[in-house]
């Protein structure tokens, strides 16, 4: 008896596992492939890459292309401006999220349910781009670097999944805290922000590509090119990838002129390459919290 359940079992098992396991795999290259597709394309000879000749496998390697586009007027500057922009957002925000989420769970906090409800509206409603930029020029934020950082501190997305993983958190730890003589600071310092590792990385995901990814606060905010982030310089370039081209070029000089026509700098080699360079520092980056990133959205998402 025991037998025949065990085939039964294993045949619908085994039909379900490689059902499983083809959609994964071909969801997967779906997914990956246009990452793959600008790395070969970015490191092919830019002469057949323009051609559309690379489709799967990378020809005539070379790495003239990541050369010559670091050496573009204002890229370093820019990198370090998002950088910048990733690192100090995402610690006020995960900070702000982390405090404003523990603070919403205190019933002795003044009108917690007021305030947790205007914050939690603004999700729904906004008051439009032109309001925000006459907020953001009046605070004088304009063309400054903090108009990137400030605006974004507050999220209220953020402090839902915080504020629903602290709840999901034995209450008998604050109350310990409190016998001990903790204050309601200490508590939040010593005791639930130590707990909340796991939502606290999620928010932190979230926030840093976010962050990382963003250009249209640029064009709306900023008109100092020092100030320019490298994903707005990457808007730039690929709309401007022709005369882009050019200007390689002809910054090169004589030694491209002398070089094969493979490594001679086209519109789709510029806008291949500066994808990978705005790309490959968050691809790097996100699997060091992904550990953190299910247990975290999944345990503030369910209450209990």
């Amino acid at each position: 008896m025991s037998n025949i359940e065990k085939s039964e079992v294993t045949g619908g098992e085994r039909a379900f596992k490689v059902f499983n396991y083809l959609f994964f795999i071909i969801f997967t290259l779906i997914c990956v492939y246009p990452f793959y597709y600008l790395i070969i394309n970015s490191l092919s000879a830019n002469n057949l890459s323009a051609a559309g000749s690379i489709n799967f496998w990378p020809k005539g390697l070379h790495l003239s292309n990541y050369a010559a586009v670091l050496k573009l007027d204002g890229l370093p500057l820019a990198a370090l401006v998002s950088v910048g922009r990733t690192v100090i957002g995402t610690v006020l925000t995960v900070m702000a999220s982390a405090f404003l989420g523990f603070m919403f769970t205190q019933e002795k906090m003044w009108h917690r349910k007021f305030w947790y409800r205007f914050v939690i509206v603004t999700m729904y409603f906004n008051a439009g781009l032109i309001p925000m930029f006459i907020t953001m020029k009046n605070l004088h934020l304009t063309n400054t670097f903090w108009v990137y950082v400030l605006p974004a501190i507050v999220q209220p997305f953020n402090i839902i999944l915080v504020k629903t993983f602290i709840e999901s958190l034995p209450k008998s730890l604050e109350e310990a805290a409190e016998l001990d003589g903790a204050t309601t600071l200490q508590t939040f310092w010593k005791v639930v922000l130590p707990s909340c590792t796991p939502i606290l990385a999620t928010v932190a995901i979230f926030t840093a590509v976010g962050q990382w990814n963003s250009f249209q606060d640029t064009l709306i905010y900023i008109t100092d090119q020092k100030l320019y982030s490298l994903q707005y310089l990457l808007y730039q370039y690929i709309n401007q990838a022709s005369s882009l081209a050019a200007m390689v070029k002809n910054n090169a000089g004589g030694a491209l002129n002398m070089g094969a026509v493979a490594t001679q700098q086209t519109p789709t080699s510029i806008r291949m390459t500066v994808s990978i360079i705005v790309v490959l520092p968050i691809m790097f980056i996100y699997p060091m919290f992904q550990r953190y990133f299910v247990k975290g959205i999944m345990l503030g998402a369910v209450k209990g």
